[in-house]
């Protein structure tokens, strides 16, 4: 008897497609993970990381100008029509700014910081507007227009409605 000597043709056979599957995937998931890096590029948190470097002496001193003030302020969130509430406190007798600046940064996202100017209602209560923010944790700074104070916190969006900032230790 004699062998048959007649194959099937090459793309009939399992192995080419089972070897070929390996680089078929990898080629795949290097297309995937460009189409990510790409979409969602962060780019760097603080562009001038050196400067912000030489300049912590004057971040530190204006907590400790906040802690000498004995400033502390209350942050409530209306996250329905994305509006924000300040009530600000302070032991010493000097009075209060007329507008004050709140930033909402984002720990990682540069792109999604915000910062807005609140106007004064009278009795250390500021009101303002901000853009809608992404569920999440968020690094809260309160400064006067002057900059020579700030308080800071943090939030979880949109779990806390109520946040207290306070001067950080020095």
């Amino acid at each position: 008897m004699r062998p048959s000597t007649a194959s099937r043709v090459w793309y009939r056979e399992p192995w080419p497609w089972f070897l070929a599957a390996g680089p078929f995937t990898v080629v795949v998931a290097g297309a995937i993970t460009v189409w990510l890096a790409v979409k969602s590029d962060d780019g760097l948190v603080a562009d001038d990381y050196y400067k912000q470097g030489l300049a912590i002496n004057q971040v530190i001193r204006r907590d400790q100008t906040a802690a000498e003030l004995g400033l502390r302020a209350n942050v409530q969130w209306n996250f329905d029509n994305q509006r924000v509430r300040v009530y600000l406190r302070s032991d010493a007798t000097a009075p209060l700014p007329d507008t004050i600046v709140l930033r909402v940064l984002h720990p990682t996202r540069a792109g999604a910081d915000q910062a807005v100017t609140l106007r004064g209602a009278g009795g250390g209560v500021y009101d303002g507007a901000l853009l809608p923010l992404r569920n999440g944790r968020w690094l809260l700074g309160l400064e006067d227009g002057a900059q020579t104070w700030r308080l800071m916190g943090e939030m979880f969006a949109p779990r806390d409605a109520e946040v207290t900032l306070v001067p950080q230790p020095v």
